[in-house]
Order: C-alpha cells, then structure tokens, then sequence
C-alpha cells in the first residue's frame, strides 16, 4: 500500500528484493482533473520511481523534465499553480484519452507501465473515483489545492473520502487468494493522505484481513517530525502528538507490526503494548541501497510476526 514519494521509495526497494511477485496497490484520492486532463499524481510518482525515471532530486517528476509549457501558460495568466512539465503532459494526455475511450485507470496504468519497465504490478486502489478533501472551518478544500496551491496551509479539522461508500476496490485484487501473499506492508506513506483513502473504500479493510497474511507497517514519522510531507502538522490538527506511537494507534487493529526508526526506541514498548509487534530500524532512506535494506527488513518482519 503506497503513495507520496516516501511510499514510492519502500515501493522501489520492495521490487528490488521480489521483482515482479510485487503488487502495490496505489492511493488515487489525490486523483484530479486540472486544464482538461486527469492527473493521477500518486500513481505517476510510484510509477516513476519504479522504472527508475524519478527526478532524484525532489523524489516527484521525471528526470530531466523541462517547462516551456508551464512558463507558456503563466504568460497567458493560466492556472500555472500546480505545474506540469513537458514531458510528463504525454503521460496525462494519454491517460486522459484512454479513459475517454472505456478504458478502465487499472488498464491504462498497465500500458504506462509496460512502457517505463515497470516489473511490479502497480493497481489503482480502484478504478471509481475516490477524491480526498479537507474540511477547514466552513472551507471543503479539494486535495491538491490544500497541498500544491495552499503548501498545506489551512488547519485540517477533517478529511472526508469523497464518494468511497460507493466506490469499489480494485477488482484485480479480487484475484488474490487468501493464504497466498508473503506479507502486506504499509509503505511509509502519509497514514490520513496516502493509506487511508485506501482503507476507507467499501470491504477493503475487511479484504485485508481475509487475506490472513502478516501486516506490517513502516512508520512515516521519525523523532517526533515527518520525513517528508504534513503527516505531522495534521497530527498535531487533529489533536495528536505527532510520533511512531500516534502511527500505531491510528493503525491498531489493522497492522501486526510496525517498523520505526531507531531514534524512536524508547517507543517500543509503549506500541507494543498496544498489541502491536515492532521493529526498531533505520527507515530513513537516503539511498538506494537504504530502500533496498529497509523493503528486505520490512519482508523478515512480516515473516517473524507469522510465526508468532
């Protein structure tokens, strides 16, 4: 389960260590449709990562993207607030005329796939539309202007999944049979942004535990502070102490385990008695060879829980 560019980077090394016995299942709540086109942020941003095109830099975007485009459309005092390099318009264009044309986000995400050497299996959590929006005060704020035009601004009072009571998870995922998967890790995706859109879709949770394999979780908080993203201001919005343990809580009933960081140790004891086994680890990937070690950490995790 992943999205943003932390879930991205465990996504990476997790197909590293499996290769294509990898399904990751995507957030699309920050899905939108913006000058005509739909942009699927989280999904290009894992896609990109996995076929190894990733801007390294800023962990989002294409490398070696230029912006003619963009530079065009604020001349012309266009809506140039969420920017869309030159290269990966192609990518928004094409999915935009697939969908026009029946196909289904599952299908044309394969094809975008196959084309940058993709090897996991990359799934939309579903192919309906699911659109997360934060509710400040008396404002509904659709996802990527709260994030991209309001850089995560205004106090979150509330998350709402818009139209995830009818939405139906991805039916390719009805294809797994119980008892088959190794181990279901949550990436360290931001847990309200990135894995609960996912969760909060109809039967998914209830999926997850048919599926009777290990689930484990990487914390996206480490020290008190988010890598990457407002995970920990929205923790603090919503009256918690932004920390592993908080992660855990949100996640109790769902995950096994949880992996955090080392410098969160003294936590350990705490999140266990939650009922929630844990692994005390370096999640900070700086590297490519850091991905790698914590995807191969997080599999020997989940295979110890299930022998628990």
């Amino acid at each position: 389960m992943a999205g943003g560019v932390g879930g991205a980077k465990l996504a990476a090394g997790l197909q590293h260590a499996v290769g294509d016995a990898l399904t990751v299942v995507v957030n699309t709540g920050d899905d939108f449709e913006h000058l005509g086109l739909h942009i699927s942020p989280d999904l290009d941003t894992v896609m990109f990562t996995l076929g190894g095109v990733a801007n390294k830099s800023q962990g989002w975007g294409l490398e070696g993207e230029t912006w003619n485009f963009i530079a065009q459309l604020e001349r012309l005092d266009g809506p140039a607030w969420f920017r869309l390099g030159d290269k990966d318009i192609a990518n928004h264009v094409l999915r935009t005329s697939r969908l026009a044309d029946g196909h289904s986000l599952s299908r044309v995400t394969k094809e975008l796939c196959a084309a940058y050497g993709v090897r996991a299996k990359l799934l939309p959590m579903s192919d309906d539309p699911v659109r997360t929006i934060v509710h400040s005060g008396k404002l509904a704020i659709p996802f990527q202007e709260y994030f991209v035009k309001l850089q995560c601004g205004p106090r979150v009072d509330r998350l709402e999944f818009r139209g995830a009571d009818t939405a139906r998870m991805n039916e390719l995922l009805g294809s797994i049979a119980p008892g088959s998967l190794n181990a279901v890790v949550f990436c360290p995706s931001n847990p309200y942004l990135s894995i609960d859109p996912i969760l909060s879709i109809s039967g998914f949770s209830e999926w997850l535990r048919r599926l009777g394999a290990p689930v484990v979780a990487v914390s996206p908080i480490v020290a008190g502070t988010a890598i990457k993203g407002p995970a920990a201001k929205i923790m603090r919005e919503l009256g918690h102490e932004p920390s592993a343990k908080t992660v855990a809580a949100h996640y109790r009933g769902i995950i096994d385990g949880l992996l955090i960081d080392s410098s969160d140790s003294e936590l350990q004891s705490e999140i266990q008695a939650l009922g929630i086994k844990v692994r005390v680890t370096n999640t900070v990937m700086k590297s490519d060879a850091d991905r790698i070690t914590l995807a191969e950490e997080s599999l020997r995790f989940a295979r110890e829980v299930a022998k628990r």
